[in-house]
């Protein structure tokens, strides 16, 4: 999972680095697992663009992942793989019926080793089990926030959450933002912590990767005009004047846009902040 650097024949290779894909043991996912992604380019049902500086890319097939781990037998990992469309690489699991699965792969995986779904399962990187059978202090990922919805937290390259404290309704678990969080007991995580945990120090390096991901250019408010921005224009350069904000005039640092009655605040021990 180390990082390769490439030689600087052009200006943008200077800065570029890639994974070394290492852990990788096969190249061609898995047909039955595949699904078809239609491209949105941030637009609705309405073609308004939502979400901004999203288009373009390279064509990607969905992997489907089992993010429940509902089947309690033991599945043997087949290979580590490459996905397209998350950060974290995905293990090709097979149970003794034939039947295959994709799962988040744990940091340390490798084929021919064994995992399993169930509350007695032994303490090891790759298994789950719910939260109430886990060990205090044990590092974890995939965890779930509703019993069977199937894991929500703790999903991409690197990231972990901690069991700190757990009783027979709510476990305290911290999650990799610092926010400490009541979550169900019997809402299931597996041990561990997502692999390819050098993904962060990936230097992008040039203009064109970033497109080939699919995000378009962002201008900087200060350098469109006032027409356009409530932070554009002015004579020569200037760096906007009053406090940053969006385009549509939300202040843009330090200013709390989540909901003062929010449901889920009983479930917050600790903030992020």
């Amino acid at each position: 999972m180390a990082l390769r650097k490439l030689k600087p024949v052009t200006p943008s290779t200077r800065y570029y680095s890639i994974s070394s894909f290492e852990e990788i043991t096969a190249t061609k996912p898995e047909k039955s697992l595949l699904a078809p992604i239609k491209k949105s380019g941030g637009r609705n049902n309405h073609g308004r663009v939502t979400s901004r500086h999203r288009g373009g890319g390279h064509k990607r097939k969905y992997r489907i992942i089992d993010f429940k781990r509902s089947r309690s037998d033991e599945a043997e990992v087949i290979s580590v793989e490459y996905d397209p469309n998350r950060t974290a690489r995905i293990a090709l699991v097979k149970y003794p019926d034939g039947e295959k699965a994709y799962i988040i792969a744990p940091d340390g995986i490798k084929p021919g080793e064994s995992i399993q779904s169930s509350p007695d399962a032994e303490i090891k990187s790759g298994n789950t089990m719910p939260l109430i059978n886990i060990p205090v202090g044990t590092f974890i990922h995939n965890v779930e926030l509703k019993p069977g919805k199937g894991a929500q937290i703790a999903r991409s390259a690197g990231a972990s959450a901690q069991l700190i404290a757990k009783d027979d309704k709510y476990c305290q678990v911290k999650l990799p933002s610092g926010e400490v969080r009541k979550v169900p007991s019997n809402c299931k995580a597996t041990i561990g912590i997502v692999g390819n945990v050098d993904h962060e120090n990936i230097s992008i390096g040039k203009a064109g990767r970033s497109r080939w991901l699919g995000i378009r250019p962002h201008v900087r408010g200060v350098a469109m005009n006032p027409i356009d921005h409530p932070m554009g224009g002015g004579e020569g350069k200037t760096s906007g004047g009053g406090h940053p904000v969006s385009p549509w005039g939300l202040p843009a640092k330090g200013y709390k846009t989540r909901k003062k009655k929010n449901p889920s605040n009983k479930y917050i021990v600790k903030k992020r902040k």
